[in-house]
């Protein structure tokens, strides 16, 4: 921690195993939970079809794609670790609700696999904020802050792919190469005060949790309005990826003391770096245990 900037590495000590997926379920089950409800409805398949049941084969998120579960497995290691573990300003977050609902493509997806079982294709990610979280005062229950995330995963995590991520590709002539700047320092620096994954949250909350959550809808309310007063915004990035055959262990790639020039904002910014080994088969294995009974 050094003041608005925080950043924390996590190395992996031991070997994948069917324990560290069995762990790992409960989480990545609870938040995506929702959208598997929605999805499902929206494609008429049994919420609980057997595996030989009509549609059995389109099962969200099991059925997706490679690519995009590595997706959706960045967006909620970050959304465990944002709830786990401090980061910068000592705030304690509250993540009610996943918003993966909100992604047209997938349903769509599900509703042509359900009735075509070729139609195996790839899908792009889904716009907007990768997951928000809501710091909640314990008095009065209205939200006092908010973290919006931006999270990534790199099969092969090394000082280029990072920089390429976050700066963005190559551009002009061969002899002046420039970065593009279309990366996701940029990214946070265009980020609204009040972004619509906010609008989805509480839209979520007012849908699901409305008298557990009524102050903070309220509160929301005002900080949604056309020219009301904004919540704190608090930034992250979630970079996860493969260790790199020439990294050293300690050695990260974002910084580490302060946030480079190139993040402008001016908020709190909280920057986790996680690296496996073997990653991809953890994903593929943790998305396929979903929903499968033991």
């Amino acid at each position: 921690m050094n003041g608005n900037y925080g950043h924390l590495l996590f190395e992996q000590a031991e070997p994948m195993d069917d324990g560290m997926v069995a762990e790992l379920r409960p989480y990545f089950e609870s938040a995506h939970l929702d959208a598997r409800d929605v999805f499902h409805r929206a494609a008429r398949i049994d919420l609980h079809p057997d595996a030989d049941g009509p549609g059995g084969n389109a099962q969200y998120p099991n059925c997706l794609p490679a690519t995009a579960k590595k997706g959706l497995f960045g967006e909620v290691m970050a959304g465990l670790m944002t709830q786990a573990y401090q980061f910068v300003g000592g705030h304690q977050w509250s993540i009610p609700i996943f918003l993966f609902r909100y992604h047209a493509e997938v349903e769509a997806y599900i509703f042509d696999l359900a009735r075509d079982p070729a139609r195996v294709r790839e899908i792009s990610g889904r716009h907007g904020n990768d997951f928000i979280a809501l710091g909640i005062d314990p008095a009065t229950g209205q939200v006092v802050r908010f973290i919006a995330g931006e999270a990534k995963w790199r099969a092969s995590l090394t000082p280029s792919v990072m920089d390429e991520m976050m700066l963005g590709g190559w551009t002009g002539p061969p002899e002046a190469r420039v970065r593009s700047n279309d990366g996701v320092w940029n990214e946070l620096n265009r980020g609204l005060t009040a972004p619509q994954g906010l609008e989805q949250m509480h839209r979520l909350l007012c849908e699901k949790a409305r008298e557990q959550y009524a102050e903070a809808i309220v509160s929301l309310d005002r900080a949604l309005l056309i020219g009301g007063a904004p919540l704190p915004r608090t930034d992250l990035i979630f970079v996860a990826g493969n260790k790199a055959a020439r990294r050293n262990p300690g050695e990260t790639y974002l910084p580490g003391a302060a946030p480079p020039v190139e993040y402008t904002a001016g908020r709190s910014l909280q920057v986790v770096e996680l690296v496996v080994e073997g990653g991809v088969d953890l994903i593929e294995r943790l998305y396929r245990s979903l929903w499968v009974n033991p």
